[in-house]
């Protein structure tokens, strides 16, 4: 884990638990570059659901674990990284994410029901995706666990509590 006030702020945890919508909050907050590897996978090689529909989730896999290494090698500590719900799943994330500071956001499928149902761009979630949202909880909760500073629950929460919270938990401030 990383000492407190070193690397960037990174947030981790499934898909709709709102790590998008808090890591751009918060960024926006202290003035830090934000960045989403989501984004930056969909920018460089098109929309998530086409990769895993024409190359499989191993490929979209290997193109993560590239665009994660590339954002956190050598990030600044001034920098506020969301990662999608399976980069943890990667060795090489896991051994970069030791010079953060890791938030896992951790919410119940009552907090999430609504975004996972009507998202279909999820190509995780297709078919039944309460059940896919549950498996995929049960099978990475403790992966998060393990690689978290800080485990902030979203139910019931704002994203501007959300936020307040980690700045005083971590002491971050403006750049």
């Amino acid at each position: 884990m990383a000492a407190p006030g070193a690397g960037p702020v990174v947030f981790i945890g499934l898909m709709a638990t709102g790590k998008s919508a808090v890591g751009a909050s918060l960024a926006a907050r202290l003035g830090w570059p934000f960045v989403d590897t989501d984004q930056l996978i969909v920018a460089r090689h098109g929309r998530i659901s086409t990769i895993f529909s024409q190359q499989g989730e191993q490929a979209f896999r290997t193109l993560e674990a590239r665009v994660v290494a590339e954002v956190l090698t050598d990030a600044p500590e001034h920098q506020v990284v969301s990662l999608g719900g399976g980069a943890v799943l990667d060795e090489g994330t896991r051994t970069l994410l030791a010079g953060a500071r890791v938030v896992f956001l951790d919410a119940d499928l009552a907090t999430v029901r609504r975004r996972i149902t009507r998202d279909r761009s999820r190509p995780l979630l297709a078919g039944d995706p309460v059940e896919a949202w549950l498996r995929m909880d049960r099978e990475r909760r403790p992966v998060y666990e393990l690689l978290a500073d800080c485990v902030l629950d979203t139910r019931g929460r704002t994203i501007d509590q959300l936020v307040a919270e980690l700045i005083q938990q971590f002491q971050l401030t403006q750049s």
